[in-house]
């Protein structure tokens, strides 16, 4: 094993120069794909009824329904609508309790009305509940919450740089911040996830999630002067990565068990984010702050 290791890190050493083009590839077509997916839908990403505005119904029935079925249903019968049905079960069961349906394009009136006909019940108080957003409402939390995300971001920097007060090491975390966001972006709008305000906020929380590895890094190799710069480098990684699998593993095991849509949302995001960050943290930031070590004879 220890002769393995050896390997990986004689190999990271000849080749950390090389090995920067990799995430510099990664971020091109993560933009690329962001920008096709806004040319494409005219916007970046695929906004729920929280951000865009609609109608929200909550119907509780307890009788096994498939989710797509009735979302073919309901976009043949109101001529190819944006729906989208998610099924609810109850905490720690599978047992279903009913479903949730998001449109912007039904008024509520006809949503009740097909959906009577489709489960052939009647829909009233006890069973049935809708909640509507107004489309400039949900306009208005979209850009708000993207303001929050932007000054996130650069107050974010500026702490960096503040801290570390070194031009090439600060820039590394920052662009290394931004391309982990950018690529789990792309991803999000690869697979087609819905993104609602909580969804938003799991990308604030991702900012702070960004640096922390890198902070840590940069630290270990900068300021520490004990050992070789690869040895401190290698310090780094395994404490680093140690933090982001137990992070990656207790969230997936969250994802896997709640039954909370909003939860999932958040921790699918992070999970995708970290992920992304391990690759970001010790490729890029990793083989730029070990030229520039290695060049100023850190």
């Amino acid at each position: 094993m220890e002769e393995k290791q050896g390997k990986f890190w004689n190999f990271y050493n000849k080749n950390y120069k090389k090995l920067l083009v990799i995430p510099m590839i990664v971020l091109i077509l993560s933009i690329i794909l962001i920008y096709n997916f806004y040319r494409v839908n005219g916007d970046i990403i695929n906004k729920e009824v929280s951000l865009k505005g609609g109608i929200t119904a909550t119907v509780y029935y307890k009788e096994r329904i498939d989710a797509g079925e009735l979302n073919n249903f309901l976009i043949s019968k109101f001529d190819n609508v944006d729906v989208n049905t998610r099924i609810l079960s109850s905490l720690g069961t599978s047992e279903i309790t009913g479903f949730i349906i998001e449109t912007s394009d039904i008024k509520q009136d006809e949503l009740k009305k097909a959906l009577e006909e489709r489960l052939n019940i009647k829909l009233d108080e006890n069973n049935y509940s809708i909640e509507e957003v107004g489309s400039s409402l949900g306009e208005s939390f979209y850009k708000e919450m993207l303001y929050a995300v932007l000054f996130a971001f650069l107050f974010m920097a500026l702490v960096v740089f503040v801290t570390f007060r070194l031009f090439v090491p600060s820039f590394a975390i920052v662009l290394c911040a931004f391309s982990d966001i950018i690529t789990t972006l792309a991803i999000v709008d690869l697979i087609g996830l819905r993104i609602g305000t909580s969804g938003i906020a799991a990308f604030l929380m991702l900012i702070g999630y960004s640096i922390d590895t890198d902070i840590l890094l940069t630290t270990r190799v900068l300021k520490r002067k004990e050992g070789s710069v690869m040895d401190r480098f290698r310090g780094a990684f395994k404490t680093g990565l140690t933090l982001s699998a137990a992070t990656i593993v207790a969230l997936s095991v969250a994802f896997i068990f709640t039954n909370s849509i909003v939860l999932k949302q958040i921790f699918l995001i992070i999970v995708i984010g970290l992920i992304c960050d391990i690759f970001y943290t010790w490729v890029q930031n990793g083989c730029m702050l070990y030229w520039y070590a290695m060049k100023h004879g850190n």
